[in-house]
């Protein structure tokens, strides 16, 4: 089992009770948050049109559409450890990350040969494995980089710039639409070539070890094994942080169900739905870092389950009888903050419970419980839409996200409590 030294500990306790003073952001977090806009104006791009093209294009059902979209956004649960664990050995997280982006981009251009269930699943999951490869490696550089009392702040502003691109990717699946003649497989070949570019600024841009921050101490560290990085459950605030995440995200429904119950509940038009995903990102982009200070003041866990807090409120909007017109625009704006609130302040949380040497393995574990819990949710809402309808499926989706926003905040971590001024 690893034993955190001192050094360790202190790290922990400094990220947990920052001082007033401000920390200025490493510039490894703006070279990677420059690769995160670049391939997320690609990935946006293919999650903006992926839900109409296999719903309304090749005629999936909701449960083919949840099948499918667990796969996209929970296969690379079953990668995450390996590739925490893979950077972690010899502080090889930008080698990983690269190989991570590398082979999303390579999935890109495949989209356009394949048409049936089996293969575009393929497709999709070997696109998510690349993602799960790459997460962890890149949020331990984020975090290695970073004082310890900024952590919320440095992914509060590298989750900024990597909305930015969410911004810019459906905007540019819209136009090419609006104006392509191939439609669909225009805007697959353009979002290969920027997630090629995205890969190349990794490669010219981003150091391979972290300057300054919480670097790791090789000397005097174990060696990094599988046992080690899996023995960091036993560490009590790592281990409900992990739970933690594991049962929101059990009541978690995905992007793409939500936009198309915007779609289905308020007859968007089919050439506007690629710009639902503006006003999730908008809402991101607004308060993603003035959240992250906010957690660095207050604590991480109470803007954490607050995101929640916004999420439910987002399914009560969908769940009225009103068809009011602002509607929509409300749901987009709360499903945003949700993320401002929870993506990057749960990795500053979980980055304050593991030692800088397991790093990346331990934010591995908090992911991989968060994204196969979602992969069932999105299984579970897919199949309750085919067989009772939308508007039942995601009333049990509501309930559920009561109770465990309910659970959680009796489980709450310790260490993530609010932080000393």
């Amino acid at each position: 089992m690893y034993v955190a030294d001192s050094g360790a500990a202190t790290e922990a306790r400094g990220a947990l009770r920052p001082g007033p003073r401000s920390v200025a952001i490493a510039p490894t977090v703006f070279a990677l948050g420059a690769v995160s806009l670049i391939t997320d104006v690609s990935s946006e791009m293919i999650t903006a049109v992926l839900p109409l093209y296999l719903v309304a294009g090749l005629g999936l059902s909701p449960l083919g559409f949840g099948l499918l979209d667990g796969v996209y956004n929970g296969f690379s649960a079953v990668v995450r450890l390996a590739g925490g664990h893979l950077a972690d050995r010899g502080g090889r997280h930008k080698t990983v990350a690269a190989v991570g982006y590398g082979l999303s981009a390579l999935c890109k251009p495949l989209l356009l040969a394949v048409h049936s269930l089996p293969l575009i699943g393929a497709v999709l999951a070997a696109d998510r494995t690349g993602k799960g490869l790459r997460t962890a490696p890149r949020d331990a550089l984020i975090s290695l980089s970073s004082a310890p009392s900024a952590h919320g702040r440095a992914f509060g502003v590298h989750r900024a710039m990597d909305t930015a691109g969410a911004l810019f990717g459906p905007l540019v699946a819209f136009v090419i639409l609006r104006q392509a003649a191939g439609g669909y497989d225009a805007v697959f070949m353009v979002s290969s070539c920027v997630a090629v570019t995205g890969v190349l600024v990794l490669l010219l841009f981003v150091p391979s070890r972290p300057a300054g921050g919480a670097a790791g101490r090789p000397g005097s560290a174990p060696p990094v094994s599988l046992r080690s990085a899996l023995a960091l459950l036993r560490r009590r605030d790592l281990r409900r942080l992990a739970i933690c995440a594991l049962l929101l995200g059990l009541a978690t429904v995905s992007d793409s169900f939500v936009y198309l119950m915007i779609q289905h509940r308020f007859d968007v038009p089919v050439q506007w739905f690629a710009l639902l995903p503006l006003g999730t990102a908008a809402g991101f982009l607004t308060l993603t870092v003035p959240l992250g200070r906010l957690a660095d003041r207050l604590g991480r866990w109470p803007v954490f389950l607050g995101g929640h807090v916004a999420l439910l409120a987002a399914y009560g909007l969908l769940l009225l009888p009103s068809h009011h017109g602002a509607l929509p625009y409300a749901v987009l704006a709360l499903h945003g903050a949700f993320y401002a609130a929870t993506d990057g302040v749960l990795m500053a949380a979980a980055a304050a419970t593991v030692p800088p040497d397991l790093r990346s393995s331990g934010l591995a574990l908090v992911q991989t419980g968060q994204a196969g819990a979602r992969f069932a949710c999105s299984l579970a809402f897919g199949a309750a839409w085919t067989a009772w309808g939308d508007h039942t499926a995601l009333t049990a989706t509501a309930v559920a996200l009561v109770a465990c926003v309910a659970c959680t905040a009796w489980l709450r971590p310790a260490e993530a409590g609010p932080a000393a001024t």
